[in-house]
Order: C-alpha cells, then structure tokens, then sequence
C-alpha cells in the first residue's frame, strides 16, 4: 500500500489550519458529508492526508438511509457518533448500534465488507467518520465498539482509540492515540506530544482556541482543524487548548 503524502496545507503560527468552509463536500440528498483531506470524487492536491491519517468525514446521514455494502482493504476506519444512532455489520459476523460518544473500530485487514446505516426513522446521525493507515498490510479482520460518554470529565483528555488498547480504549493496528476533550471554558488543557509524533486537533462542536507555546492564539471552529508536524520547527513547543467545545486530539508517530 502506498503511503499519500503528508499535507503541506495553510501554516498559521506554526499550526497546520484547516477551515470547515474550505473542505470537500457530497451532498446527495440522504447523506451530506464534508471531507477535510482528499476522499472519493473530491481531490484537493494540498489536503491529501496528514501522515497516516488518511480520511477525516463529517457525515450527516438521513433518517432510515445509510451506506451499503461495500468492501475495504489495509485500513483502520473509526467512527464517532456525534448524534443520533449508528449501525454497523459486517461480513465476519459482527454487529454493533452506537449512540452519542459511541466509538466503532474496524480493521479491514484482508478484506471485509460492511454497512453503516442509521437505523432511526426520525432522527438523522451525524458521525465523523476516520481513516488510519495500518502499520501493515494483511492484518485479521476485526471490529469492536464501545461507548464513553458517560465517563467523560470535563477538561480532562479520554483515550478512546490507542495502538495498544490500554486504559479502557479501542486498539487499531497503528501507533495512534485519539482523546475526546470537553472543554467547559474554565480552563486551558494542555495537549501531551513528542517530538517525533504529529498532532491533529478537530473541533466536533463549539469554539475552542489553540495556543502553541509564545506564538499568536489560532481560533478554531465546529469542523475547523489544526494540525503540527513531527518535524515541525516549533516541535518543543507545547499546545493548550481553552474555550468551550467538544474536541478530538490526534496524536500519531510516523
């Protein structure tokens, strides 16, 4: 599998910015999805990826409609349910409903077909929807879920997604980390990151402002995201965030 190559998109005080108004759009009718880097008709030769993140889809689906089956291959795909419900199954069996704050994993492996459809005849789902390069080709096909809304402290990182599973979160075949952060606007929280490790923030709901050590405050919006590289100049520099919103924090080696 080919690697797409790492963005090299708008730079603002050392922060990669994605805006919401810039991203790709499908809107056909039972689905309205926004596509922060490359996906399906949409190309955009600066937003292809940000390392191994590959795919970042804020997905709206209709009440009752949903995706069919369909195959994939050698990724790991995460879903987070914003609102509304979301269904899952698969051709190894598995099955899983997921409300708000639920997370799905799927590895692909050496192929699988699934459906992800709404199951609710009143109520749309939004859901973001993720993709992750694995660290290799060939794995097993999997897929486990888990909700942690109701464990989440506000201001306080909730590992929900790791490379190894640990404290309670759901393992991928990368090493990844993906926090859910509530931030209630009573304090700044700073975000753990190594040099050697991308970092990728994406607001999910709110305004949340991010600082990176001494330069100018970046503010970021319901579907803005901001990202800094591993190799970045300002790699010892530490990011907080404050405000209020919901946010995921990305923290990805490679």
């Amino acid at each position: 599998m080919t690697t797409p190559p790492t963005t090299s998109g708008p730079a603002q005080t050392g922060l990669l910015v994605r805006k919401a108004a810039e991203r790709g759009s499908t809107d056909i009718g039972w689905l309205d999805s926004r596509h922060t880097f490359s996906f399906g008709r949409y190309r955009d030769p600066v937003w292809r990826a940000f390392g191994p993140l590959r795919v970042m889809n804020d997905d709206r689906v209709a009440p009752g409609a949903g995706f069919g089956t369909h195959p994939h291959r050698d990724m790991e795909i995460i879903s987070y349910v914003v609102s509304g419900h979301l269904e899952h199954q698969d051709s190894a069996g598995h099955g899983s409903i997921i409300g708000p704050g639920g997370v799905q994993v799927m590895s692909a492996g050496t192929g699988i077909e699934h459906s992800e459809f709404n199951p609710n005849a009143h109520q749309p789902v939004r859901f973001l929807q993720i993709w992750i390069e694995p660290d290799r080709t060939d794995h097993e096909p999997s897929h486990d879920s888990r909700e942690f809304a109701p464990a989440r402290t506000p201001n306080s990182l909730q590992l929900i997604v790791s490379g190894d599973g640990r404290d309670g979160s759901l393992a991928i075949h990368r090493d990844a980390d993906i926090s859910a952060l509530s931030l209630d606007g009573s304090t700044r929280v700073d975000i753990p990151r190594g040099g050697d490790r991308r970092v990728w923030i994406q607001v999910v709901s709110g305004s949340v402002t991010a600082h990176l050590g001494g330069a100018d405050a970046v503010e970021l919006a319901e579907g803005d995201g901001a990202g800094l590289e591993s190799e970045s100049a300002s790699a010892e520099q530490s990011i907080t965030l404050s405000g209020e919103g919901e946010v995921l924090v990305f923290s990805i080696a490679g």
